[in-house]
């Protein structure tokens, strides 16, 4: 489900569960051992990218739906534990956004350390209340911490999803590639970054992730429980169940 290229110190970890890279638990249990293997290996950065044209489009629903309430929560648990593996990271991560990336695609590419996204008709934003899902607090934490309060109340109300062009102009991703360009871009990017001086780059680095970092230094039980609460209710499980309906019939 991830493959893993070398490029010299950076290394790219590719979302590879066809057709969407969708997240479930296996796959994102695996993302989270890859980024700590990396540093233990050695490796200076990270870039997070997927398959051309999709980089992930989020939960995969309808497999999501057969799970009980035990797999449910073992899910939001491993999801938060992910996030925060990114936000702690000692090594920087730039997210290779290949291509559409809803909801969970999106919430994977917030606590990276930059977002570099393909041109083209591809959409991205946390869409997650138009499925029946409120958006979990250190979600909305992370978005705010990109594009500011006010748009990111917005953004997160309504379940937006927005183009490239509009995820680059309100800073939602960093920079826009080619399609074909999009993990040249991201190794630039990270080239970059080791080019500084490491012991300035690293110290100035914590500081300015602090934040970042602050949203998972604390007890996030009583939030993952809201969430999988709100999971279980009857108006989100209709949603779900009509949201998988409709991809069972696109397949």
């Amino acid at each position: 489900m991830i493959l893993t290229f070398e490029h010299d110190a950076i290394r790219e970890l590719r979302l590879n569960r066809p057709p969407v890279n969708a997240l479930t638990s296996e796959l994102i249990v695996a993302l989270r051992r890859a980024i700590e293997n990396a540093t233990s290996d050695g490796v200076r950065a990270l870039i997070l990218s997927g398959t051309p044209g999709r980089f992930s489009g989020g939960l995969d629903v309808p497999l999501l739906l057969k799970l009980d309430q035990a797999g449910i929560a073992t899910l939001w648990r491993e999801l938060y534990t992910l996030l925060r593996t990114i936000a702690v990271s000692p090594i920087p991560i730039v997210a290779a956004i290949t291509g559409h990336a809803p909801a969970g695609g999106t919430v994977l590419g917030l606590f990276c350390d930059g977002r570099v996204m393909a041109q083209g008709d591809f959409k991205m934003g946390l869409n997650e209340v138009q499925v029946g899902i409120p958006l979990p607090p250190v979600i909305l934490s992370g978005l705010q911490r990109l594009v500011g309060p006010r748009l990111a109340e917005q953004l997160a109300v309504s379940g937006a999803l927005v183009s490239a062009q509009e995820a680059r102009a309100i800073g939602m991703v960093d920079e826009l590639a080619p399609p074909e360009q999009v993990i040249e871009h991201a190794l630039a990017w990270c080239r970059r970054l080791l080019a500084v001086p490491s012991d300035a780059f690293l110290a100035t680095r914590q500081k300015a992730r602090a934040d970042l970092v602050a949203l998972f230094d604390r007890d996030l039980q009583q939030e993952m429980d809201y969430v999988t609460t709100k999971w279980w209710s009857p108006s989100t499980q209709a949603t779900l169940h009509a949201l998988a309906e409709r991809l069972g019939k696109k397949v």
